[in-house]
Formats: structure tokens, sequence, C-alpha cells
């Protein structure tokens, strides 16, 4: 992996490491997958629709932007501070 393959166009030596390496790191995307499902898993079984709708919509569990407390009590037609006491408190 450390043995040189290639050189840049500046010169500088460049290793398989150093060609295959990302940004991103598979461990945490893996980590971050499972603790969503754990947490799609537990609102699925201990939250009413009501409470899952408001998480959805305020965390962006359904992959669309995350709403503002506001927002989120507007389309639900709920107060704000309802919103606040599910989202950090349930």
């Amino acid at each position: 992996m450390n043995e040189p393959i290639d050189t840049d166009k500046d010169g500088n030596v460049l290793t398989l490491m150093d060609v295959m390496a990302t940004e991103d790191c598979i461990c945490d995307e893996l980590d971050t997958r499972i603790k969503s499902e754990q947490l799609r898993k537990y609102i699925r079984e201990c939250l009413s629709v009501r409470e899952m709708e408001i998480l959805t919509m305020r965390y962006g569990l359904d992959g669309r932007s995350p709403l503002t407390q506001r927002e989120v009590a507007s389309k639900m037609d709920i107060s704000r501070s309802y919103v606040y006491l599910i989202a950090y408190y349930k």
C-alpha cells in the first residue's frame, strides 16, 4: 500500500494509499447508517404516529431538509413548545 506506484505532476511520489484515499471514512458512514436505523426502529416502536411525523419533519429523517420548530408547528397546527417537547424529551 505504501510502495511508490507513480508520481504526480510536481514529481512527488504517489503510493496506492494516496490514490485510494478519500475524505470520507467508511467506518463513520457505516456507524451513521447503523445509528440511523436504530433511531428509525425506536421511533416506529415507541412513538405515536403524530410524534413520529413531528420528529421526521424536525430532523429531516425522511431525507428532506430539516424544518425549524416554527415550520413544523405551522404544518402540524400545534404550538412550537409542543414541537420542542417532542423533539427534545421523547
